[in-house]
């Protein structure tokens, strides 16, 4: 079997594949660039394994007039700069000892052994220079099955990385079937370990589940991730029950991570969000208890917020939106509250100016941005 694309074909990766080849070393393609290309997915990166030394690959990099950078020298990984594009070179390895996350590695490993010490049998597939896939681990038929299983023994994948049971979920929900369910075997060493994940940052966790809640339908791995009790380590008093509906009117629109996130919990806790990003999630969750009309919240929210407040409200109450809730937060979005404080003077000013445009505004924002500004003026007794 081969694999082909742009990826592979492009001068940057063909000069590193070639430099290290034509040095008589071994050069390929592996994990998520193969494994995307196999499925049809885009492939954004491209790491390079080698059985060349990190030092003969600097080497070797210098030498074909390419940059070489020591990003991760000690764990045998080497940023090499091609055609203005990065790639991670790195050695083929083995683990000596492991320490969680950290591990300490030897070189001059087999292939075998470096595809022994990667998560998924999905992610151990290779690829040389001209598109062969090497599957030394037997991976490849998981893949076409769209089945996500760890290397050998899930309890001691996980035992190397504390991370792996956010990556399993996160994998099934991007690249699994989800008619065939979980492989309980890995569900089970998920469970066991799921304590452990308070021992991992706050910054990991939360670009895993930012990555989770991005897929087209998190709603399983999610529901999966309750039972088996990691959910509440990493968001205590999330709920999932909300999730599938959401996800179900999104339709053919997903929606960002924001809002299935803020779906799922009332409260970030310790997840590592942008100022924006926080901001925007009190926002809309502010919006869900209240009972503002499609146009109100695109006026107070935005087009994109006043859809994610629509959506996620309708979830958690299991209650479609109107049917033209679309158009009624766009025209929201639109629209130009009718008063001006120049309206109000010099009737009123100071403080009197400030609390007349508020009652005004709240009336205009209850009765659907309904109100003229005549009838505005009215109401406040200044017609």
């Amino acid at each position: 079997m081969r694999v082909s694309g742009e990826w592979l074909e492009k001068p940057g990766t063909q000069a590193v594949l070639s430099m290290l080849t034509g040095a008589g070393h071994h050069a390929l393609a592996v994990g998520g660039c193969v494994r995307n290309a196999l499925l049809g997915v885009p492939v954004t990166d491209v790491d390079i394994a080698t059985d060349a030394l990190p030092e003969r690959v600097m080497e070797l990099a210098r030498a074909a007039g390419l940059k070489p950078v020591p990003t991760g020298i000690a764990h045998g990984t080497v940023t090499v700069v091609s055609d203005g594009e990065g790639y991670e070179v790195t050695t083929f390895r083995h683990d000596e000892e492991s320490f969680g996350r950290h591990a300490r590695v030897s070189f001059g490993a087999t292939l075998e052994q470096d595809a022994a010490r990667r998560d998924f049998t999905m992610n151990a597939l290779y690829a040389d220079a001209s598109g062969a896939v090497v599957d030394p681990l037997g991976g490849l038929p998981d893949l076409q099955a769209r089945r996500l299983r760890f290397i050998r023994d899930a309890d001691a994948r996980i035992r190397e990385d504390y991370l792996r049971i956010l990556r399993f979920f996160r994998f099934h929900a991007q690249y699994g079937d989800p008619e065939q369910g979980l492989d309980p075997d890995a569900l089970a060493a998920c469970a066991d370990h799921a304590d452990q994940l308070g021992t991992l940052s706050a910054e990991r966790i939360t670009a895993e589940l930012k990555k989770l809640l991005a897929a087209p339908d998190p709603a399983p791995a999610v529901a999966a991730m309750a039972q088996a009790g990691v959910l509440r380590q990493v968001l205590p008093g999330a709920q999932a029950q909300a999730l599938p509906v959401l996800v179900h009117l999104e339709g053919d629109k997903p929606g960002g991570f924001l809002r299935r996130l803020a779906v799922l919990t009332p409260d970030i806790g310790t997840l590592r969000l942008s100022k924006a990003e926080a901001r925007d999630f009190d926002k809309l969750r502010a919006a869900f208890s209240g009972m503002d009309s499609p146009a109100a919240l695109g006026w107070t929210l935005g087009l994109r917020l006043g859809t994610d407040a629509l959506l996620g409200r309708a979830a958690l109450l299991e209650t479609p939106p109107a049917p033209d809730w679309r158009a009624g937060v766009m025209r929201g979005a639109q629209a130009d509250f009718p008063l001006k404080p120049k309206d109000l003077m010099p009737m009123l000013l100071g403080p009197a100016l400030g609390l007349a445009l508020s009652r005004a505004q709240k009336h205009w924002l209850e009765h659907d941005l309904q109100p003229t500004r005549d009838e505005l003026l009215a109401l406040l007794g200044l017609a």
